[in-house]
Parts: structure tokens; C-alpha cells; sequence
């Protein structure tokens, strides 16, 4: 197939459960399910939902680890035309309560709990009325919570309302979806404003995940590992979506677990894996299983050169690829390819999608910056979200007249057309007149041989502004000194780039950690300036 059709997503399950019908489709530690019984299951969902109340356009809200019910309820309520707002299970209340009010969520379907965290007694925390009846003064819009779990409360409907058959009568096709439908609501980082939700398409999801799994070279019959969360778009299009198209198996498991994984890889026979940074360095950390047998054909990752490079030395993947996106992206922009020039894949270089414009921009003036010079990466075509919902005036910021989505990251082209992503433009460190993207000090640290995992942020300085001010973590306490971490940095590296403070911890996790195992740079700044004394 050369191109993807304009469908939606019952289009791509009917066709994966036509074509590869006792193929797996998902598989988790304790749970598989074919494509022709995903089929069956979406059918039943998507039925069920329609029974409870919810109609196309409508707002439902999953919260939950990744697991089969979460993939077949996103495909059921697309299969209404209803649209999806994932809640990331890290939140806290406030940003909970948030999400559902800002969404206009009508249902909610979630775990009672997860880990150690108790979602029921959170909910009631945000709307009393659960224990009585919805919807009610909190959140007037949520008038039906369905609960997977043994706590239900009075509110609420038990997880088995889900579960009956679908009527002989049930038409998915007489529900009128169409391609340009928005399906999901992902919302995105809050760090310098609310959240916003990015409004994305079933057609734009799905050829996005078309083009991924042709530029990974992924195969019916492939077996494709990926921890993302499925409360992130990466997780829904460019794992399991890209799986369902190209007739792989998507294997996930609940949350993320470093050591799970590296078993999930040699016993799931996997042949692809995603994963960003920090990811792929605390599996690279976990000891090797008993006569490994991992051997991966290629895969995909958001991650520095050294780390990729660490990663394939580990684990094989001869056709791993860089990728670079955004939510506000369906997520993915440029992509590998698998048989492109190795040393490109390596350094992060990567071909924007077919049908999608990438230029990059001088971040003051808003000229195209020259071949090589870095500057703000602007996307145009297919894969652009609707808009974000219910702010019409941060659209019109973040998506200018020309088209043009106006990212906040740092990019470079090279002479062919591939893209570079350098960098977050509000973690650029501005050192004197100098620009520093962290990423390319977090480079040189992890390839030092006592460096597990280095992140660098920019903190004030008299003079120069700012300063790159690097934490690491070591393979063992004692196996380098922070001097000789800025040594190894100042021969590789310029001057202005070379750390000003470097620090040695044991963990990010009392900082702050993301869903996807990424550190919060924020958080680690905020933690820096007390640290540093600096504040």
C-alpha cells in the first residue's frame, strides 16, 4: 500500500481483523487478545456506550494504565464518534478536576486504582455528588462514571454495564463518523499556562501511525513493544494505531517498569521497542536475563545520539530511527527512515512525513534560518490538530495564518531535508550571546562511561546570564568525581557549553518525573536554584 485512505478508526479495525484475524493484536503480562476478537470487543463496548447515553461528539474521559480495555475503549467511542479525553494517572486533583471541566466530559470510565493511587477517593475529593448522584455542582457536565474495580460508589456504574454483547442490530457505520472527526482531546504540558487540548483527527491519527510503521519497516506478524502511556498521543498513534495498521502485535504493560520490560523483550520474541531517553537508559542499567535472546529489527526513539547509540550496542535494532513531534502534531513530524544513513539515524536526524512542511525559524525575526542554523521548527499540512479546545485565541498563537504550527522547539535541516530536533526554546540556555540547547551537553555526559543519566538545565549567573548546570546519575557513587565529569565535558565541548555546576544524585524521582519517565525540567531548575543557592 503506497498511501493510507482517508477512514477512521472502525475503517482500520475492521480491515486489521480481516486481514490478520488470529493474529495478536494486544498483549500485556497477563492478558491477549486477537484482532478478530478486538473486533468483537470494540463492537460490545461501543454498543454499551451508546445504551449508557453516550452520543457522537460527546466527551469521554479514560483513566487508566495501559491495558486491552483502554485500547478497545478508545476504538469504541471513535466508533460512535464520541471523542476521547485520556487523563494521565500522575495528576493530581486539581489537575484532574481541570481536565474533566475544561473537556466538557459527559462520562468517565476509569480504575478504581492503580499502583498506589487511589482514583476513586480522588474523584470524590473533586465531586462530592459521587456518592449520591451525577452529575452534580462540581462538575455539572459528568453524568456518568463507569468504574473498572471492586470500589464503586453509589454514583457510579460498575464496570460489568460494559461487558454484555452488542445487539444484532448494532451498525457501526450507520453511526456517520467521518475521517476529519475529532477523536481524541490530548492535553498538553501546563508549564508556563493551563493545559491546553489539542483536538486531533481520526484520519490525521491513523496516517500518522500509517507512516511511522511504514518508516520503521514494521511487517504483519512484528511484535512491537512500547511502555508509552496511553494517556500520551505517542502511546495511542505511534504504538498501538501503528501496530493495529500494520497487522503487528502491540505489547505494552501497565505502567513503566524498567526491569519488566527487558524481560517483556526476550519473552514476547519483540522485533521493534519505542522509548525516549530516560527510558531506554534504565533498561540499558538492568541486568542482562540468563541466556538473553533479544534481538530487535529496529524501532524508534526520542533521544540523544549517545543514548541511541548505547541503546542499539544493547539491544541490537539495526534500523532504529530517530523520531521528532508534537501533540499538537497527531504526534509525529519527522521520522527515520529505517534504511536511511545509519550515522544520520544515529544523530537524530530524521525525514519529515510525506505531505509535511518543515521550516526553521530565526525565533526573533521569524526568518528561515540557512542550512545547519538552529532555530524555532514550524510544521504545515495533514497531521495539524483542529485547534485546542474551547481557546480559540491560543490557536491563533500557536497556528499563524499561513498555517504554520508554531512549535517552541529548536530545530536544525541539514542539506537533504532531514530535521534535527535540538531542544525545548524555553529550556535554551543563554550563555553571554551564546545559544545552548541541554541536549547537546546531556550528549557528551552519557558518553562518559561512569554517567548513567545526565540532565542539564540553565540557571542564572551575573555576567553571562545563564549557565549550564548539570545533575547525573553514576553507575556507582564513586565511580567519577564532578570534576572530572566538567573535565571530560571542557574537552569536548566549548567553553560557554561546559557545565558551571555539577552536581552527583542518586535518583530524579524526589524532583519530579513525568508519566513517560522523562525528568521535569522545571521542576528540576526550581530544585537547582535552592540547591545552588542561587534562589
Amino acid at each position: 500500500m503506497s498511501d493510507w485512505p482517508r477512514t477512521t478508526y472502525w475503517g482500520a479495525l475492521e480491515r486489521a481483523a480481516r486481514l490478520w484475524p488470529e493474529t495478536e493484536a494486544i498483549v500485556l503480562p497477563e492478558e491477549r487478545v486477537t484482532f478478530s476478537a478486538l473486533r468483537d470487543r470494540v463492537l460490545s463496548r461501543a454498543d454499551n456506550l451508546r445504551r449508557l447515553g453516550l452520543r457522537r461528539g460527546e466527551h469521554v474521559a479514560i483513566c487508566m494504565g495501559n491495558s486491552v480495555e483502554w485500547a478497545t475503549l478508545l476504538l469504541a467511542a471513535g466508533t460512535l464518534g464520541a471523542v476521547v479525553v485520556p487523563i494521565n494517572t500522575r495528576l493530581r486533583p486539581p489537575e484532574i478536576a481541570y481536565a474533566l471541566r475544561q473537556s466538557d466530559c459527559c462520562f468517565l470510565v476509569m480504575q478504581d486504582r492503580l499502583l498506589k493511587v487511589d482514583f476513586v477517593a480522588m474523584l470524590r475529593g473533586i465531586e462530592p455528588a459521587l456518592d449520591g448522584a451525577l452529575p452534580g455542582a462540581e462538575l455539572p457536565r459528568l453524568r456518568t462514571v463507569i468504574v473498572q474495580g471492586d470500589d464503586v460508589p453509589a454514583g457510579a456504574l460498575p464496570y460489568s454495564e460494559m461487558t454484555t454483547a452488542a445487539t444484532p442490530g448494532f451498525a457501526p457505520a450507520a453511526q456517520g463518523v467521518q475521517p476529519d472527526d475529532v477523536a481524541l482531546i490530548q492535553y498538553t504540558s501546563g508549564t508556563t499556562s493551563a493545559p491546553k487540548g489539542a483536538m486531533l483527527s481520526h484520519d490525521g491519527m491513523l496516517r500518522d501511525a500509517f507512516h511511522v510503521g511504514r518508516r520503521l519497516d514494521l511487517r504483519p506478524g512484528d511484535r512491537y513493544f512500547s511502555q508509552r502511556p496511553l494517556f500520551h498521543v505517542a502511546g495511542v498513534t505511534l504504538s498501538f494505531l501503528t501496530a493495529l495498521i500494520a497487522g503487528a502485535t502491540y505489547i505494552t504493560t501497565p505502567t513503566f517498569d524498567a526491569a519488566l520490560a527487558v524481560r517483556m523483550l526476550q519473552d514476547e520474541c519483540c522485533t521493534h521497542i519505542s522509548g525516549n531517553d530516560t527510558m531506554f537508559l534504565m533498561m540499558i542499567g538492568q541486568p542482562r536475563p540468563p541466556e538473553e535472546r533479544i534481538a530487535l529489527r529496529g524501532g524508534w526513539a526520542a533521544a540523544t545520539g549517545e543514548v541511541m547509540r548505547q541503546a542499539q550496542q544493547r539491544f541490537g535494532m539495526p534500523g532504529i530511527c530517530s523520531a521528532y513531534g508534537q501533540s499538537e502534531a497527531s504526534p509525529n513530524v519527522a521520522m527515520g527512515p529505517h534504511d536511511d544513513d545509519p550515522a544520520k539515524r544515529l544523530d537524530g536526524f530524521a525525514f519529515p512525513l510525506p505531505g509535511l512542511e518543515v521550516r526553521i525559524a530565526d525565533l526573533d525575526s521569524g526568518a528561515i534560518r540557512p542550512v545547519g542554523e538552529l532555530g524555532e521548527i514550524l510544521v504545515r499540512g495533514w497531521s495539524l490538530m483542529k485547534g485546542y479546545y474551547n481557546m480559540p485565541e491560543q490557536t491563533a498563537r500557536a497556528i499563524d495564518r499561513d498555517g504554520w504550527l508554531h512549535t517552541g522547539d529548536l530545530g536544525v535541516m541539514d542539506e537533504a531535508g532531514r530535521l534535527r530536533f535540538a531542544g525545548r526554546a524555553k529550556e535554551l540556555i543563554r550563555v553571554g550571546g551564546e545559544n545552548v540547547a541541554p541536549a547537546e551537553v546531556e550528549d557528551v555526559l552519557h558518553a562518559h562511561p561512569a554517567v548513567v543519566q545526565a540532565q542539564v538545565i540553565g540557571v542564572p549567573h551575573p555576567r553571562l546570564m545563564e549557565v549550564p548546570a548539570a545533575y547525573v546519575i553514576l553507575h556507582g557513587r564513586d565511580a567519577a568525581t564532578p570534576d572530572e565529569l566538567v573535565a571530560w565535558c571542557r574537552e569536548r565541548l566549548a567553553g560557554f557549553r561546559v557545565p558551571h555546576h555539577l552536581r552527583i544524585v542518586d535518583s530524579f524521582d524526589h524532583i519530579g518525573m513525568t508519566a513517560s519517565s522523562k525528568v521535569q525540567k522545571s521542576k528540576l531548575r526550581e530544585y537547582a536554584l535552592t540547591d545552588l543557592g542561587l534562589g
